[in-house]
């Protein structure tokens, strides 16, 4: 459905709440240092790309998809020269990025997003982003092209091309001994990932990157135990499944996952507004034995006036009492599951924009530019989310394609890393 843009009105300007340096105002120096001091790739001396530095450049990366590596240290010096009095940094040439980049590694990255990316709603000035008291976040995965190099075939392997048959060779390897596509798979390796992101601000809170080969499900067992008791996680079908269930609740936090209607509930008691109780198990024998039991709830319902819909939905939730979470109100409450569809365009197609494929041309190099993406994103999240809270308005009604190319245009003027 398409939204009216918001405005902050009159007078005010989102460039306000930039600052001397975005990504230093979300990603603090200090905090970069000690993760950096961490995984032991702190700089031990002065070098013309030190660690730090290194690390905000992996960010202004995605900032900047189509410009070369140079060129985005060239926009990176405008703002250190603003900063050091109008001196601007001596530049550098592409061997020397590459050797801090291979340096420094994905793995503080990733950690960094960890330790950084926290949801931003708050219950008070954002009661939509809650329901009740909990926290609305929603978990999908997705893939991506990457560079076709022998390398990155090896480890992400290729997704067989649409209408091929079956016969190609199998696992996370590109078919070929040489890594190049055989005739019937994809042009371009793929790596797969799995998001768990807040609903309201589409802050992705953690992220878990593999090989093509490997299945939603297995990649998202790291991502449910970030979920929080104060959390209520909603997921698609593809999700659904009873080790994804426990390890998800075994967090503390409330679930309203959407499952297969072929699914066997057989109904243990029905409710009062429609929906009904029911015990999942791992497997039929453990039916059978009445070991491993879970009870869920179950709420199925249909979208007649919806071009498109199919002819049931059933969902299943942790909140078993109807008087306190009515089924029409998470009937309605599971729509917002599709703002993380949103999220994952704002990665692939607003922030890559016409790029095809991530720059980097090895395994360790796609990771450390996929974590260096999402800190990216989450930034530009905050920033909305700044103005938004100022201004008592829904983040998402504001423009995140806006926000991106406003920061691009000012980030060179406000330094993108701190002195």
């Amino acid at each position: 459905m398409a939204r009216t843009k918001a405005t902050l009105g009159d007078g005010v300007r989102l460039t306000d709440y930039l600052g001397a340096s975005l990504l230093a105002r979300v990603y603090p120096l200090e905090l970069v240092e000690s993760v950096l001091q961490e995984h032991g790739v702190q700089s031990q001396r002065v070098r013309s790309f030190p660690a730090p530095v290194t690390t905000y450049y992996c960010m202004a990366l995605a900032l900047y998809p189509q410009a070369a590596y140079e060129a985005v240290f060239a926009a990176v010096a405008q703002g250190l020269a603003s900063v050091h009095g109008g001196v601007a940094p001596r530049t550098v040439v592409k061997s020397a990025i590459s050797t801090a980049r291979t340096r420094l590694g994905a793995a503080p990255l990733k950690t960094l997003h960890a330790r950084a990316c926290k949801p931003l709603a708050s219950l008070q000035a954002q009661p939509h982003a809650f329901y009740g008291q909990l926290r609305l976040v929603a978990i999908d995965g997705s893939v991506f092209d990457i560079p076709d190099e022998v390398a990155n075939a090896q480890h992400f392997g290729r997704h067989k091309a649409a209408g091929t048959t079956s016969g190609t060779t199998s696992g996370n390897t590109s078919g070929t001994t040489s890594g190049k596509p055989s005739g019937n798979v994809a042009s371009y390796p793929q790596a797969r990932c799995v998001l768990l992101a807040e609903c309201a601000t589409h802050a992705i809170l953690d992220a878990q990157l593999g090989a093509s080969s490997q299945s939603e499900n297995a990649l998202a067992q790291s991502v449910l135990q970030r979920l929080q008791p104060d959390m209520l996680c909603l997921a698609d079908r593809g999700f659904c499944g009873y080790p994804n269930w426990r390890k998800a609740s075994a967090s503390g936090a409330q679930l309203l996952w959407r499952c297969k209607t072929d699914w066997q509930l057989p109904i243990d008691q029905v409710l009062q507004d429609g929906s009904y109780l029911t015990t999942l198990y791992p497997d039929q024998k453990s039916r059978r034995a009445g070991t491993g039991a879970v009870k869920v709830r179950v709420i199925e319902y249909d979208l007649p006036q919806q071009r498109g819909a199919q002819e049931r939905y059933r969902l299943i939730t942790t909140l078993l009492d109807p008087k306190k979470a009515p089924a029409l109100e998470l009937a309605t409450l599971y729509r917002e599951r599709w703002e993380i569809e949103s999220v994952l365009d704002e990665l692939k197609t607003h922030t890559l924009e016409r790029r095809r494929t991530l720059r980097s041309k090895t395994p360790q190099g796609v990771e450390q530019e996929f974590y260096g993406w999402l800190l990216m994103h989450y930034a530009t999240c905050w920033l909305m989310h700044q103005a938004a809270s100022a201004h008592r308005l829904k983040q998402r009604d504001l423009s995140y394609t806006a926000t991106l190319h406003l920061v691009r245009r000012h980030q060179p003027h406000s330094g993108a890393f701190p002195p």
